[in-house]
C-alpha cells in the first residue's frame, strides 16, 4: 500500500462547504483541501481558540482561501439551532457539508447538555438537527451532504431498548451505536431527497484508521493518557504500514464530497487492506445499514429526541 495516496479535487470556487470536526486532525486537512480548491470555508467549533489556530493553518496552506469560523456545540441543541440561525441568516446556499466531527470511548458514561449520552448526542443527533436547520440552504446549493462514519459501525448494534446507555454503559458499544445511527441517517437522507424532491445528495464514507485525537488523552472526556491502541497505531502509521495518516484518512470523505462520479447513497473509504488505508474507493455498505426500516425508525426517533423536522 502506497503510504502518500492522493486525488484530484475540481475546483470548487463560488461554493460554499461547511466542515464540522475540522479545528484539527482528519478534519482540518479535509478542510484544507476544500479551500484550497477555492471554496468559501465555514468551520463551526466549539473551542475558538483551536479555531483561530486552524484557520491560520489553511490560510498558510492555501494563501488567498477563505475561510470563517462559526460557534458550535453539538452535544447542545440549542447550539445547533442558533447556529442554524445564523447560517440561514447569511442566506448562502451550501454545496457542500462534511459531517466529520466525532468523539469516541469516553471511559465512563458522559450527557450532553440535553442529558443524551454523550457519543450518541453529538455523533449524531447533533448533526441530524444541524442538517434538518439548514436543510433551505442545502436544498438551494443542491448539496452533497457527507457523512462520516467508522468501522466501527462494522461492529455492534442499535441499542433500541437503551438508547442513552444507563442502564449498562459500554464505551465501545455506544460509539458504534452512535456511527450506526449515523449512517442509517445519511442514507435515509438521501432516500427522503429523491423522494421529495430536494436536490441534494448525501453520501457515506469512513477515514479507515488513522493517529488522530480521537484515541488521544483528553482530560474533558475523563481520558488523562493516549489508549495503548492510539499507540500501535501511531506507530504502524509512521512506517507507513496498514493503518493511514491523518492526511490520507480524510481523502475518502474528501472523494466523496466532490468526484463527480458519486452517486447517492454510496459508501466510500481505504481500499488497502481491511479498509483501513489507502487510496479511497467504493465500499460494501455495511450489513448494519442495510435496513431500511432501521433507518426509517431512528430517522423519526432522532426527530422526537431533538425536536427538530426536517421541513
Amino acid at each position: 500500500m502506497s503510504r502518500t495516496p492522493t486525488i484530484e479535487i475540481p475546483r470548487l470556487d463560488g461554493e460554499r462547504a461547511v466542515v464540522t470536526g475540522a479545528s484539527d486532525g482528519i478534519g482540518l486537512g479535509i478542510a484544507a483541501r476544500l479551500a484550497a480548491a477555492g471554496a468559501e470555508l465555514v468551520l463551526p467549533v466549539r473551542n475558538r481558540a483551536k479555531g483561530e489556530r486552524a484557520v491560520e493553518r489553511i490560510e498558510r496552506a492555501a494563501p488567498g482561501a477563505r475561510v470563517s469560523l462559526r460557534d458550535l456545540d453539538l452535544a447542545a441543541i440549542d447550539s445547533v439551532a442558533a447556529l442554524g440561525d445564523t447560517l440561514n441568516d447569511e442566506a448562502v446556499p451550501i454545496s457542500i457539508l462534511v459531517a466529520n466531527a466525532g468523539v469516541m470511548t469516553p471511559p465512563d458514561r458522559r450527557t450532553t447538555s440535553d442529558g443524551f449520552e454523550l457519543q450518541f448526542g453529538a455523533n449524531h443527533l447533533g448533526h441530524f438537527a444541524l442538517a434538518a436547520h439548514v436543510l433551505p440552504l442545502l436544498k438551494a446549493g443542491r448539496a452533497r451532504v457527507v457523512t462520516q462514519i467508522s468501522v466501527a459501525a462494522n461492529s455492534g448494534r442499535i441499542n433500541w431498548d437503551d438508547l442513552q446507555w444507563e442502564s449498562s454503559y459500554d464505551g465501545m458499544g455506544a460509539y458504534s451505536q452512535s456511527k450506526i445511527a449515523f449512517g442509517l441517517f445519511g442514507l435515509e437522507l438521501d432516500r427522503r431527497s429523491r423522494a421529495g424532491g430536494w436536490g441534494l445528495t448525501s453520501v457515506l464514507s469512513h477515514p479507515g484508521v488513522a493517529p488522530t485525537n480521537l484515541l488521544a488523552a483528553q482530560p474533558e472526556l475523563g481520558r488523562d493518557q493516549q489508549t495503548r491502541g492510539r499507540r500501535f497505531i501511531d506507530a504502524l502509521s509512521r512506517r507507513g504500514i496498514l493503518f493511514g495518516t491523518p492526511e490520507t484518512a480524510g481523502l475518502p470523505a474528501l472523494y466523496a464530497a466532490t468526484a463527480r462520479d458519486v452517486e447517492g447513497g454510496g459508501f466510500y473509504g481505504p481500499r488497502g487492506l481491511g479498509h483501513l488505508g489507502g487510496a479511497p474507493a467504493p465500499q460494501r455498505l455495511y450489513s448494519r445499514l442495510r435496513d431500511t426500516a432501521s433507518a426509517a425508525r431512528m430517522w423519526q426517533v432522532s426527530e422526537e429526541l431533538t425536536g427538530v423536522r426536517f421541513t
